[in-house]
């Protein structure tokens, strides 16, 4: 007679809920946290009623942000009760303890360490030798087929308005062999577009004198022009290069070797660039190069090697100083630019920036009307770069396919062309898609139509 066998019954793992809010970067470290903790055999919780303890991983660049992220602590306790903050308002644990005294602990950015510290003081992990607990390239927050790749952490520049390096510090660069690593994982994993994200793309490699290290038989430096060659190399599983996108990007002179690069397809024919303003007088007052004369000269100089290069910017409206004329010159310069995609805000004064001292505030009314004023001229340039696209044919990368028709049984999609970054540009609104489809496949479309933002169309 055979004995009984008992099935052994695994004790339940604890949960973690993480609210992740602000930047991409951001976003990059709570992967890292949550994959930190996976890997000590936690699960994830989709809400807020199955955590044991609940992450909320703050923004702190403005003061909005700072209210939403105070919001969400405030929620977070409320539907919980047991939470953690960790991120860029970490350096304000006073004022976070002050308003909500039930926090379990607070950490500041990238500070992995001991907010997985305070998470298994807050609830124990339990050991169990018998699962696998980590996926291969560790857990992610995007969607899988595409991937942010953080190339650095921390800023050297000091612009008045900015207390990014007060948080975050000075610039610290990964290793490029590290960097690579990553890339070919993600890549291999099923990533088919990889946004490179840092404080300051252009300036990889410069704390550590762009040491170069052994890569595919080769020495390979921490420069963003061999970073960028290297990453035009990948091939997903089907043998396409995958799309890879750069953000963040100072003009240093040096970025006029990528752009030979996007014409010759091995790099997303993208640059994320924040100009923040084009008058002379304003660029001094935030401690930026002050050279619009000149960037503008490289951007026609960039279009001709590749007429496709799609440039993004953003802009500060209402600094300290900022006159009438100020503006109007910023509006002139990007009548002349004509960048693809901007981006704007209104100043706020953000605690322990220097351009609080600076005289000659401007009123909110007149920063609202030339935010509106700015928007409108953006918006006018943006819809007749996209009208100009009506009737081409483009690559797109499908972010979701919806489900048939109930009339006519017709899928509908929504895309993206490689000159939109998710979350932050435009779509492309696709109509009969067809079976099959699924997000993160690449497909060639017919441009049908467009409006000030996004393009509509059908695959081929």
């Amino acid at each position: 007679m055979c004995a009984a066998i008992m099935a052994t019954k695994f004790p339940e793992a604890p949960k973690v809920g993480m609210v992740s809010l602000g930047c991409p970067k951001n976003l990059v470290d709570s992967e890292r946290i949550l994959t930190k903790l996976r890997s000590d055999g936690y699960q994830m919780s989709a809400d807020y009623a199955g955590a044991d303890v609940v992450l909320v991983n703050t923004c702190g660049f403005l003061d909005s942000a700072k209210e939403e992220s105070l919001e969400a602590i405030g929620e977070a306790i409320a539907e919980n009760g047991r939470v953690i903050v960790t991120g860029c308002m970490g350096d304000e644990a006073d004022l976070i303890r002050a308003k909500f005294p039930q926090v379990l602990a607070v950490t500041g950015a990238h500070q992995y360490e001991q907010v997985v510290n305070a998470v298994h003081d807050a609830s124990p992990p339990i050991p169990n030798a018998f699962v696998d607990l980590v996926p291969e390239g560790g857990l992610k927050l995007t969607p899988r087929h595409y991937s942010y790749l953080k190339i650095s952490e921390g800023c050297n520049h000091r612009c008045s308005f900015c207390i990014i390096p007060s948080i975050r510090g000075d610039l610290v660069s990964r290793r490029i062999d590290a960097v690579l690593r990553e890339a070919e994982k993600l890549v291999a994993a099923g990533t088919r577009e990889l946004l490179v994200i840092s404080q300051d793309t252009s300036a990889y490699g410069v704390d550590t004198r762009h040491e170069p290290r052994m890569w595919k038989g080769r020495e390979v430096r921490a420069h963003m022009t061999d970073m960028a060659r290297e990453l035009g190399q990948l091939r997903t599983l089907d043998g396409r290069a995958p799309w890879v996108r750069l953000h963040y990007v100072y003009p240093y002179p040096h970025v006029d070797q990528v752009i030979p690069l996007m014409a010759d397809g091995l790099l997303t024919p993208y640059l994320d660039i924040p100009f923040q303003h084009a008058a002379p007088s304003v660029l001094k007052a935030m401690k930026r190069p002050a050279n619009e004369a000149k960037v503008l000269d490289r951007i026609h100089k960039w279009r001709a090697i590749c007429p496709d290069i799609t440039i993004r910017s953003t802009f500060v409206v209402g600094f300290p100083g900022e006159t009438e004329a100020d503006f109007q010159y910023l509006l002139d310069w990007l009548d002349e630019a004509q960048l693809d995609r901007v981006g704007a805000f209104r100043f706020e004064p953000v605690e322990g920036a220097a351009a609080n001292d600076l005289p000659g505030a401007v009123p909110e009314a007149v920063k609202e009307d030339r935010y509106q004023r700015i928007m409108e001229k953006t918006a006018a340039i943006s819809a007749a770069k996209l009208q100009a696209k009506v009737g081409r044919t483009l690559p797109v990368i499908l972010d979701e396919v919806g489900e048939p028709d109930d009339e006519d049984g017709s899928i509908g999609a929504t895309a993206r062309s490689q000159a939109d970054a998710p979350e932050i540009d435009g779509n492309v609104f696709l109509r009969d898609v067809g079976e099959g489809r699924q997000a993160g496949d690449m497909i060639d479309v017919l441009i049908e139509d467009a409006d000030e933002h996004d393009l509509y169309g059908v695959p081929l």
